[in-house]
């Protein structure tokens, strides 16, 4: 499984970023940095809690962060 941040700053400022295999994982941070690491963690805490649940299978996962241009 594979996770995809993608990150982009909203007309106030804040930055957002999202997961986008996780529906409404989404985080708000004062850097891009800060909203990348809150959506990072909430990926991991929705996948531990399917995985608790039963709702998830185990297996390798990797999570893909967008490099500065």
């Amino acid at each position: 499984m594979q996770f995809t941040l993608e990150v982009e700053r909203e007309a106030d400022g804040r930055w957002l970023a999202e997961v986008a295999q996780l529906p409404g994982a989404l985080a708000y941070g004062a850097s891009a940095d800060e909203a990348m690491t809150k959506a990072e963690a909430l990926a991991l805490r929705a996948l531990a809690e399917q995985l608790e649940h039963g709702e998830a299978v185990p297996r390798d996962i990797s999570i893909v962060v967008p490099t500065a241009a």
